[in-house]
């Protein structure tokens, strides 16, 4: 596996070798719950993987920022981002 990034591909394989399943099904399954955390951020939700973390939709409220290039002042608008807390098993896992 590539140390940088994990892919949809890598993910596929991962099922493949440990479930048995053809390459191309294991591959349509990740696309399918990819599609199912997609869909659910867009409507808003909140997704709760038991073990793993939360990923959650917020609101950034505008504010004041500074083109870097020009040095002017602007107001960068108000937008949603995506939020992951992870949960605390997972935190404990990580700074071990």
């Amino acid at each position: 596996m590539n140390n940088d990034n994990l892919t949809r591909k890598e993910l596929a394989e991962v099922m493949n070798g440990q479930l048995g399943y053809p390459q191309s099904s294991c591959a349509a399954l990740v696309d399918a719950f990819l599609d199912r955390m997609k869909g659910s951020l867009l409507d808003a939700n909140s997704i709760k993987l038991v073990h793993f973390g939360t990923f959650t939709v917020r609101e950034k409220h505008p504010r004041r920022g500074r083109n870097p290039r020009t040095g002017e002042t602007i107001t960068i608008k108000p937008r949603q981002m995506v939020a992951f807390r992870p949960s605390k098993r997972l935190r404990e896992q990580i700074n071990e």
